[in-house]
């Protein structure tokens, strides 16, 4: 089983940044895509951004610009760096992650973690 554990999130003022970290554990042959998406209350959870094991990224439009995302292979972590924080942006935080185990590919989440920032 793959597990992912989550951090970084918290409180901070508009024009603020955060780090969030998601680390993957467990019996992986290899990590495809790792992703972060978020989701708000009354709302849907989308997708913020996604790094291939290429390296290729894909943003959200809300967030190009503003947010950056970032893999470590000898870790099995994936990053998202946060900068000019909008309130627009609180909500749960969520990691996910794509690859390959021994007994076949997987899909994991992360637990969530919560970005609230403050006007």
């Amino acid at each position: 089983q793959v597990q992912l554990v989550e951090s970084g999130g918290g409180l901070v003022q508009a024009g603020g940044s955060l780090r969030l970290s998601c680390a993957a554990s467990g019996s992986i042959f290899s990590i495809n895509t790792m992703g972060w998406y978020r989701q708000a209350p009354g709302k849907q959870r989308e997708l913020v951004a996604a790094i291939t094991s290429g390296g290729s990224t894909n943003y959200a439009d809300s967030v190009k610009g503003r947010f950056t995302i970032s893999r470590d292979d000898a870790k099995n972590t994936v990053y998202l760096q946060l900068n000019s924080l909008k309130p627009e942006d609180t909500a749960i935080y969520y990691c996910n992650v794509e690859g390959v185990r021994p007994i076949g590919k997987f899909r994991s989440w992360g637990q969530g973690t919560q970005v609230t920032v403050s006007s």
